[in-house]
C-alpha cells in the first residue's frame, strides 16, 4: 500500500483535523478527538495528527493513483477551512 506524509505549519492544526474529520463523518468511517482523527475510505485511509505549531497528515491508499488523488483532495479541503492561511503540503512518498 503506497503512502505519503505531509507536514503542514499551522497554528490551527487542532481545528483542521476536527473540521475535516466532521466534514467527511457523513459519508466516511471516521474517528477523531482533538489531537488525532483517522478516516477510512474505499480507496485510503487518512491518519491526522495535531501538534501546537503542526497537522501531520498521512495518507494509505490502495495504488499510486489513488494516493496521488488523495494528497490532491486532502489539501483542497484543508487550504478550503484555512482560507486565511496560506498552508504548503510537501508529500514525501514512501513505499
Amino acid at each position: 500500500m503506497p503512502n505519503s506524509r505531509a507536514d503542514v505549519t499551522t497554528q490551527h492544526a487542532s481545528r483542521y483535523l476536527q473540521q475535516l474529520c466532521k466534514h467527511w463523518a457523513h459519508k466516511f468511517s471516521v474517528e477523531f478527538d482533538p489531537h488525532r482523527g483517522t478516516i477510512e475510505m474505499p480507496a485510503a485511509r487518512i491518519a491526522l495528527e495535531a501538534r501546537n505549531d503542526r497537522l501531520l497528515v498521512d495518507v494509505n491508499a490502495e495504488d499510486a493513483a489513488a494516493l496521488e488523488r488523495m494528497e490532491g483532495v486532502v489539501a483542497e479541503h484543508i487550504v478550503r477551512f484555512a482560507f486565511r492561511e496560506d498552508l504548503v503540503f510537501d508529500w514525501t512518498r514512501e513505499g
